[in-house]
């Protein structure tokens, strides 16, 4: 896989539907199918004992519940109904294992369900669950009933709230991209603005100077050319920002803030942030006492407005989340390569990321804002600590040139 694919953090498509990655579904079923053989499988062998062709049975049976939780995430209902099943035949085997530790994988996957499914299913597979409480009535009384329904509920209710937990974090990661791809209209617009503007001035002196210097008013011409080529470019950006999205946004990591100096008031929405400004934004951030290394490759002159700009508040957002969120950091350094047709940004601090502790509000806008600006340049970001300490944001910005 491309490196500059690799974007620690953030969602794919399916976990934002409520589904997970690979990695964290297979995380999940060593966790849930170890936790099946610790506590059923002990309970089975001890329970089975002296009980000659029935504790073989059982323990297939507690096998088959521990690999059929591989599917829970892709097949929850199916894997319930399998895992209910099975544990009702282990307590039928061995009656001495309680029935709430012959279903502990359907709670599993009651919990998974409901933490993966609509809330109309999820109460289904909930009721479901709830029909074989008389049996736990018969084994053990009353305790035993309540013993049961408590742990049916709990699961069913942890699942609730690790659903709400991420729609909540689903719904910030959507409205931080909101934001940002309303800043960016704002900053495309001025930059449109700014360009048509010009271009009405050198119509004006051409027009002035048509028939006395007609060399003149060529060289208007030409520029007025250049600035519609340029306009119409930008405004393609603008849509693309804009367009119809099939995946889920990133997850969050950063915080959207900006570096002291570079607000967003209405005064500061005027052309202007670029590259070239590099060093005024070092030296604001060198002014809280951090120190900053500015390390630059290529002409950045001539770059499209949107890919300059967007590389600007990249590296701006990059050394604010420096600023708040790396522990210890003294030195932050920034390079800016301009190399054929592409803009490469990399910023990379010398301090400890926080791993964990609760989230400051805010917190996941930084990284889906820079993410956001360099999607929409067609371009790509990657974020993550480095083994040997340190964070690093690093951006690959294609120039489109107008022709």
């Amino acid at each position: 896989m491309d490196r500059w694919n690799r974007q620690p953090g953030e969602a794919r498509g399916g976990e934002a539907r409520g589904e997970l990655s690979a990695r964290s579904a297979r995380a999940l079923w060593c966790g849930s199918a170890g936790l099946v053989l610790a506590v059923l499988g002990t309970s089975v062998l001890v329970a089975g004992t002296g009980h000659g062709r029935r504790l073989p049975v059982a323990v297939a049976l507690v096998l088959v519940q521990a690999c059929a939780l591989r599917w829970q995430t892709r097949a929850p209902v199916l894997v319930l109904a399998v895992n209910a099943l099975t544990g009702l035949a282990v307590w039928a085997l061995l009656p001495a294992v309680s029935l709430t530790g012959a279903l502990l994988a359907a709670q599993v996957t009651l919990c998974v369900l409901s933490a993966t499914r609509p809330r109309r299913a999820s109460v289904r597979a909930l009721a479901a669950m709830c029909l074989p409480a008389p049996l736990g009535f018969h084994a053990g009384g009353s305790a035993g009933l309540a013993v049961y329904l408590l742990t049916v509920l709990l699961a069913w209710t942890a699942g609730q709230w690790r659903g709400a937990q991420q729609a909540r974090r689903r719904a910030e990661t959507r409205r931080a991209v909101v934001e940002e791809r309303a800043r960016i209209a704002r900053e495309v617009h001025d930059v449109v603005a700014h360009t048509l503007s010009v271009m009405v001035v050198q119509a004006a002196a051409a027009d002035d100077v048509f028939a006395q210097r007609p060399e003149q008013a060529r060289e208007a011409l030409r520029a007025i050319e250049t600035g519609a080529r340029s306009a119409l470019g930008e405004l393609r950006l603008l849509l693309r920002a804009f367009r119809p999205e099939a995946e889920a946004e990133a997850e969050a990591e950063g915080e959207a803030e900006t570096v002291p100096g570079g607000g967003d008031s209405e005064s500061d929405r005027r052309p202007g942030p670029s590259l070239a400004r590099l060093d005024e934004l070092a030296d604001r951030v060198r002014a809280t006492g951090m120190t900053v290394r500015v390390h630059r490759e290529g002409a950045a002159e001539g770059l499209p407005a949107a890919v300059d700009l967007a590389a600007y508040r990249i590296v701006q957002e990059a050394l604010t989340n420096t600023l708040r969120h790396a522990d210890g950091a003294d030195e932050v350094r920034v390079r800016v390569a301009v190399e054929g047709e592409c803009v490469e940004v990399t910023v990379v601090d010398n301090g400890r990321t926080r791993q964990s502790g609760p989230a400051s509000p805010g917190a996941g806008r930084g990284l889906v804002g820079m993410r956001e600006r360099a999607r929409l340049v067609g371009g790509s970001l990657r974020a993550g600590p480095l083994p040997g300490g340190g964070f690093e944001v690093a951006a690959r910005l294609p120039v489109e040139r107008v022709s």
